[in-house]
């Protein structure tokens, strides 16, 4: 067997479950392609002794001291195909090569379809967000705004309240009376008219932009994309998958292990809600959980 555990993703997650299979001595192969879904952010909040550093400068510290331990290899590739052997599993990569490990963690993380609006896709990591608890306190007494994508909007736009006057943008959206009703009490303002694009200088936010014609002064505009796996590999092996509130997500339980004997999922692929700590802490779990199925498994 060519590695004790093979990791596609290297992420928060991912890395987080290397490092700790690392310091149990095992052979490990991380398989990344690079991408993280926070590259567009330049800032990350709330993760623990990091509160405003550049994502891209943790992971590159992280990759760094991951790979001062000399077991393991992590590599720019992106794994294409995977199946289950005897107790084992083969990933097939992008240029033909097929590696075999005895542990298989999945750390892929997922991709946002944004909502298809002028200006929107430009401004998404800056000024159009996700979480306030990352992104929220920056614009602390500013007009926010948050755009219906589904029922969950409702209960984003009464958190969102809390960092300042927030106004829920239907879009078009009819809304429900006891939804209606639960934002009054919020204080949250309701627009029904249309979206047409949103509007400020390079990516920052002024205003919303309405199909009518009038503008409403906004600092940040928060959505709930619907997000999607950034690989089939979990199809392909037949780990049980659940629809979540904006998803897919890899049926796991609590040592994050897949319904494949074996076979492990990280990061956001296999949980709600998600943010650089709980996938930190999720990879923490899996790295463990798959050393412990290697030593008695």
């Amino acid at each position: 067997m060519q590695h004790d555990a093979i990791i596609v993703g290297g992420g928060f997650a991912g890395l987080a479950a290397a490092t700790y299979l690392a310091r149990a001595r095992r052979r490990v192969r991380v398989l990344d392609t690079g991408r993280p879904r926070n590259r567009f952010a330049e800032e990350s909040h709330g993760f623990l002794g990091q509160d405003g550093s550049d994502p891209l400068k943790i992971l590159a510290a992280a990759r760094e001291q991951l790979l001062a331990y000399p077991t393991v290899k992590l590599i720019e590739a992106e794994a294409k195909t995977a199946r289950v052997l005897d107790k084992a599993f083969a990933v097939g990569l992008a240029d033909g090569d097929e590696i075999e490990a005895r542990k298989l963690i999945l750390a892929f993380g997922l991709r946002d379809e944004l909502p298809d609006l002028p200006g929107l896709k430009a401004r998404w990591g800056t000024t159009v967000l996700h979480c306030p608890y990352c992104h929220g306190i920056e614009f602390s007494d500013q007009e926010l705004g948050v755009l219906y994508s589904s029922p969950l909007s409702v209960h984003q736009a009464s958190l969102i309240a809390d960092w300042g006057p927030t106004t829920l943008y239907l879009n078009g959206a009819e809304l429900a009376d006891a939804d209606a009703a639960a934002l009054a009490a919020r204080q949250v303002k309701v627009e029904p008219a249309p979206v047409a694009g949103l509007i400020g200088e390079r990516s920052a936010l002024s205003a919303i932009e309405l199909e009518d014609g009038r503008r409403c002064s906004t600092a940040a505009l928060y959505v709930a994309p619907r997000s999607f796996f950034n690989s089939p590999l979990a199809e392909h092996l037949g780990a049980e998958i659940d629809e979540g509130p904006l998803g897919p997500m890899v049926r796991t339980d609590a040592d994050k292990m897949t319904s494949v004997p074996g076979l492990f999922a990280a990061g956001d692929i296999a949980r709600m809600p998600h943010s650089i700590s709980w996938a930190v802490a999720d990879g923490v779990t899996a790295g463990t959980s798959a050393h412990r199925a290697l030593v008695f498994g």
